[in-house]
């Protein structure tokens, strides 16, 4: 009839129908036992999801249209890093990111003929030093727009040292915020996805991480000059979570800043997972690393960063580079994931895991700042064990293959041999030194497997 659409003949169908239905068609079996999954996180996963599930959601709009295809670049050397950042501007990269070992690396020599105000430039200092960033900013056009991803708690514990001392550290943040750019601070949550962190963990993590940043601020007068934080993620595969991780990561932000009566961005940077990534079976890291990329950017990064497929065990290398940037290019320019504003707005199973998600780490938040704080709990190490406690659980599920990677636990290639292939040692390294913690260490699901492998060969 004139007027009507398809779907007017159908009517609408509840929550509790659907339901009744799979229970008649699973004939007397247990509906939570058949068609119910829990996940690491404690989160009950339903076979369906409904609009009814939406009803007391506040549904937050994710922007992943303007993401930036990104390139990390490890600059020791500074003209040949300069060679390479030319070199992958030109085949597509968008945003690139400097890894600075030391002052004596010239910016101005690496940053020369790339237009800082059309690409997006981040600087990962592996030191602390406000003198090296205000020389870059009087001698760089442009340089106010560089994200410099300042991170010493992050430092912390990563190392289980300050650069120099807290009190050091930390006023020297506030000494930054006397220079004109764009982004000074950097939470860094990629360690705790490396280290084995469940996702809840990473988000009440990252949350109280940025707290201790925001209250040094406070404390100091700075906050009204905080003008954007970048939080570093690492995507893992679980495919769907990983989507809801960003958008709950982005909600949490919003609530943060604004309990500080603040409004300020927050810009996602993300990179494939290290901690699923095999030296066995290696093509395998393609796909994970594809499905990783296709979650940051459906999540809504600002910038992803790709991995590349032998990055575990290989000296970066001119093929895993391009490979690595064409996997980001084919998803942005043949698949089209820069077209769609908000490609998972309304998904009902996304939106209610987000939900869920953001409202146990605001828990686990909570509870870590009525113990005292982020600070606290990584100096009596609580942070570390709880860490963990969850790495060890999800080791002891690849181990019993409840949790599969191809090539490695599962579907071996027996006469894969990898020994005489190793340029890097890809195992958890042993140094031992006088720490002020316990550092939180990544370390690879499939690390002792693949030792076992290794002294057969």
């Amino acid at each position: 009839m004139k007027g009507e659409t398809l779907f007017d003949s159908f009517r609408d169908i509840s929550e509790k129908e659907w339901k009744q239905k799979i229970q008649y068609n699973l004939k007397g079996k247990d509906y939570n036992e058949e068609v119910v999954w829990n996940s690491p996180e404690g989160i009950k996963v339903k076979p369906f999801y409904h609009a009814e599930d939406l009803e007391h959601i506040t549904i937050q709009q994710t922007q992943n249209s303007s993401w930036k295809i990104g390139q990390s670049i490890y600059a020791g050397n500074a003209i040949m890093a300069n060679e390479k950042a030319l070199r992958y501007l030109e085949k597509g990269a968008e945003a690139l990111q400097f890894i600075v070992p030391s002052e004596n690396v010239d910016a101005v020599i690496f940053l020369n003929n790339i237009d800082l105000s059309r690409v997006k430039i981040c600087f990962e200092l592996q030191f602390l030093s406000n003198t090296y960033i205000k020389q870059i900013l009087d001698r760089v056009s442009n340089a106010d727009k560089i994200h410099w991803q300042i991170d010493p708690i992050g430092h912390l514990a990563r190392s289980g040292n300050w650069y120099e001392n807290m009190s050091s550290d930390m006023s020297l943040i506030g000494d930054l915020f006397t220079l004109d750019t764009e982004t000074i601070l950097s939470v860094d949550v990629s360690l705790y996805e490396n280290a084995g962190a469940d996702i809840v963990q990473q988000l009440a993590y990252a949350m109280s991480h940025a707290n201790e940043y925001l209250n040094v601020l406070k404390q100091d007068g700075n906050l009204g000059q905080l003008k954007s934080i970048d939080f570093k993620v690492s995507v893992a595969g679980n495919y769907f979570f990983e989507i809801a991780k960003l958008k709950a990561l982005r909600n949490l932000w919003s609530v943060l800043s604004k309990a500080y009566g603040i409004t300020i961005p927050c810009s996602i940077v993300s990179q494939p997972s290290k901690r699923n990534k095999t030296i066995y079976d290696f093509n395998v890291n393609m796909l994970r690393t594809t499905t990783e990329c296709m979650s940051a950017v459906l999540g809504g990064s600002d910038v992803v960063f790709n991995l590349n497929y032998n990055a575990v065990y290989k000296k970066d290398n001119n093929f895993a580079n391009r490979i690595a940037l064409n996997q980001l290019i084919l998803l942005k320019e043949e698949s089209y994931f820069d077209k769609v504003e908000n490609a998972t707005e309304g998904s009902y199973y996304i939106e209610t895991i987000t939900h869920q998600l953001a409202e146990k780490a605001l828990l686990l938040f909570k509870a870590i700042e009525k113990d005292g704080g982020f600070l606290k709990q990584l100096k009596n190490h609580t942070i570390q064990n709880k860490i963990a406690d969850s790495a060890r659980k999800q080791q002891e599920k690849f181990d019993a293959k409840k949790v599969v990677l191809v090539g490695s636990n599962v579907f071996q290639n027996e006469a894969d041999k990898m020994g005489e292939a190793l340029e890097l040692y890809p195992f958890v390294k042993k140094n031992p030194r006088k720490t002020l913690i316990t550092p939180i260490i990544e370390k690879r699901l499939a690390e002792e497997l693949e030792q076992n492998r290794l002294s057969h060969e």
